[in-house]
């Protein structure tokens, strides 16, 4: 009568348990060894990024040109666009930031005296982060090339690997798909399955970002010249980055552009706060749909809630992939819904 109840089931969740409760009570080991790993990998990591995101653009030109006619031009726009943006805009960030610490200065200033709060302290920090990000800029804009590599030999060191990594994994990238596809196919079709509905979501998502980020760019940069505001391209700039931030970075980047407004004049802050109030709710309901479809489709409420976990567990890089994460798990839960319905039938009958 025993051994018809016993059910291996409960034996391999208690297992399943024991394992989790070894590796979370170890965590901070784990988490050591990870961050490790990662910063070991990361060049590799990040041009594998870029040749992921990239392949769809590769397939688009790869059906009306020959393979290393549509590769050719992928790496060599993407080299041209990397190049011509630093050459473009350093010089111009390099002068706007002297403003922008000048008008820094004077923000905290007036914020002193009008309120009689005590802010040196922060107000040093905040300076002397700028002036220091404005050296690096100086110095690059300023040096040989030779200077730079020597200057930043580890830094351009990874950069190399990375661009090599990201040329080899952009053209073996259909190699790489047919190995994972059929040593998925050979484990089990399901898993095939699973993973190709991974790979549709994040290559969605991926592509619907670096569409939307080249709108930001061009689209908050233009509004600002237009009405005059003195760091246009930075607030472009910023928009542009902060897009990876859902909701968060947006704000952010409004009440920058507000505050610096404020030193100028009066008609300014107005010109700058339509803008902030109107354009985000133009991206919102118009844009942002028509670029991601129903890819990005998630509830204001648990966006808000992943990007605060993934900022409370990993900080800024938390936050930019909490939302893919998010949609990651959201897609997994729905392919395997039904099967999770029917294991928990299974253990309540059971139990």
């Amino acid at each position: 009568m025993f051994k018809n109840k016993l059910n291996y089931r409960i034996i391999n969740i208690a297992a399943l348990m024991l394992l989790l409760y070894i590796g979370i009570s170890n965590i901070s080991i784990w988490w050591g060894i990870l961050v490790k790993c990662i910063k070991v990998l990361a060049p590799f990591i990040v041009g594998f990024a870029f040749a992921y995101a990239l392949t769809p653009l590769v397939r688009f030109l790869d059906k009306k040109l020959p393979r290393w006619a549509a590769l050719l031009i992928v790496i060599l726009g993407t080299v041209l666009v990397l190049f011509g943006i630093i050459a473009i805009t350093l010089p111009l960030l390099y002068d706007q930031l002297k403003l922008l610490i000048k008008m820094l200065i004077e923000v905290f200033n007036n914020f002193s005296d009008k309120f009689n709060v005590n802010i040196g302290n922060f107000e040093i920090k905040v300076t002397d982060y700028l002036n220091e990000i404005l050296k690096g800029i100086g110095n690059i804009t300023s040096a040989t090339t030779m200077d730079i590599l020597g200057k930043s030999f580890d830094f351009f060191g990874k950069f190399i690997v990375g661009f090599v990594g990201f040329i080899y994994f952009l053209m073996d990238m259909n190699k790489i798909r047919s190995r994972v596809k059929e040593l998925l196919l050979s484990i089990n079709k399901r898993s095939f399955s699973y993973i190709k509905c991974m790979d549709e979501e994040i290559t969605n998502y991926l592509k619907g970002l670096g569409i939307f980020m080249i709108i930001q760019l061009f689209e908050y940069s233009f509004l600002f010249f237009i009405i005059g505001h003195p760091n246009w391209l930075i607030l472009g700039v910023l928009a542009c980055i902060t897009t990876v931030i859902p909701y968060f970075g947006g704000l952010i980047t409004n009440i920058i552009a507000i505050i610096l407004a404020s030193v100028v004049s009066m008609p300014l802050v107005i010109a700058t706060t339509v803008i902030c109030l109107i354009f985000p709710q133009l991206d919102g309901y118009v844009i942002t749909p028509k670029v991601y479809g129903k890819t990005n489709n998630v509830n204001p409420l648990i966006t808000i809630m992943a990007v605060s976990i993934g900022g409370t567990i990993a900080g800024v890089p938390g936050i930019i992939v909490a939302l893919p994460i998010y949609l990651l798990i959201r897609e997994t839960y729905n392919f395997f819904k039904k099967d999770l319905k029917k294991g928990i039938d299974a253990v309540k009958e059971t139990i």
